[in-house]
């Protein structure tokens, strides 16, 4: 697996981030749901920039 950065520069994205530690942890099978879950924070936190 590949190394997961130390920080994005934003702690927002870098919370959304951490989550994808939960990889290392779960069967292959169960991967999806986590990648769509940092996909959807990632949305969010987008969103939440723009609305600034």
């Amino acid at each position: 697996m590949t190394e997961i950065p130390e920080g994005a520069g934003d702690e927002r994205v870098d919370a959304v981030l951490a989550g994808l530690e939960r990889l290392s942890g779960l069967p292959v099978g169960e991967h999806a749901a986590v990648y769509d879950d940092a996909y959807a924070g990632l949305e969010e936190t987008l969103a939440a920039m723009d609305e600034q």
